[in-house]
């Protein structure tokens, strides 16, 4: 059945339905707020089955062909929490030894997951991956006409159809967000500022000469715009940043 989904490049609809239940983000936040939830997906044994295995083939093709985002933590083999934070901390640590200051906005992305333009992605897959063809129509077939319904306190709400976003809890949602958001490590770069990701989570940094540091606020505050100007275009957004001064 696996491989007929994959030579057809086709997923059967009745596999892309899916049962959302939204967990508490957090022990002890009010449950009156929907904002505090997160809308983890539920789908059929099968189309787990088929996720994994498109998952693994992709990040085979990607790591082979060094297209994997390299500020990216999180869903990749051999990475995580701790790869980003030791990154980070590392990079800090060496630019204090040379007496440098190091400015760090904490980001992260607003419901991205939910957020996810299907076109844009799709675009976003054949333009900076390459990927066509037969694998192409699959990921298209597997975005659309996706379905969900609700469920809480032991009640089912109506199903209604999905027009944006990659599923959370899917073996292949998160590899596409990684890959729809891959263009910001280009934004902060072109800046001359460091980036390290975790998700939609996002470390931008810069080392500096205590001298310089008004300037390099200024030249952070134009990255953090442009940014906000992508995201924008992407139909996501940013959340306050956290802004940090380490000596």
């Amino acid at each position: 059945m696996v491989n007929v989904s994959l030579s057809r490049g086709h997923l059967p609809d009745s596999q892309k339905h899916a049962i959302v239940s939204p967990l508490l983000k957090k022990t002890g936040l009010d449950t009156a707020d929907m904002a505090n939830f997160r809308p983890v997906s539920n789908f059929t044994f099968l189309s787990k089955v088929v996720e994994r295995v498109v998952a693994r083939q992709l990040n085979d093709y990607l790591t082979a062909a060094n297209l994997v985002p390299r500020c990216q933590s999180a869903y990749r083999r051999h990475h995580s929490t701790v790869t980003a934070l030791v990154r980070v901390l590392s990079d800090a640590l060496t630019a204090a030894n040379t007496r440098q200051v190091t400015l760090l906005d904490l980001l992260d992305m607003s419901a991205a997951f939910d957020c996810v333009d299907h076109l844009i992605l799709l675009q976003r897959l054949q333009r900076n991956f390459g990927i066509s063809g037969l694998a192409l129509q699959w990921l298209t077939s597997f975005l659309t006409d996706r379905t969900q319904q609700v469920t809480y306190n032991g009640t089912l709400s109506k199903m209604q159809r999905l027009l944006y976003g990659v599923p959370q809890g899917s073996a292949l949602g998160p590899l596409l967000l990684n890959l729809y958001t891959a263009d910001i490590g280009t934004i902060v770069e072109s800046h001359g500022h460091r980036l390290h990701q975790y998700a939609d989570d996002c470390q931008v940094y810069v080392s500096v000469p205590v001298t310089d540091a008004a300037a390099a606020v200024d030249r952070f505050s134009r990255c953090v715009d442009d940014m906000s100007t992508w995201l924008s275009s992407s139909r996501l957004r940013l959340n306050p940043a956290k802004t940090v001064v380490i000596w």
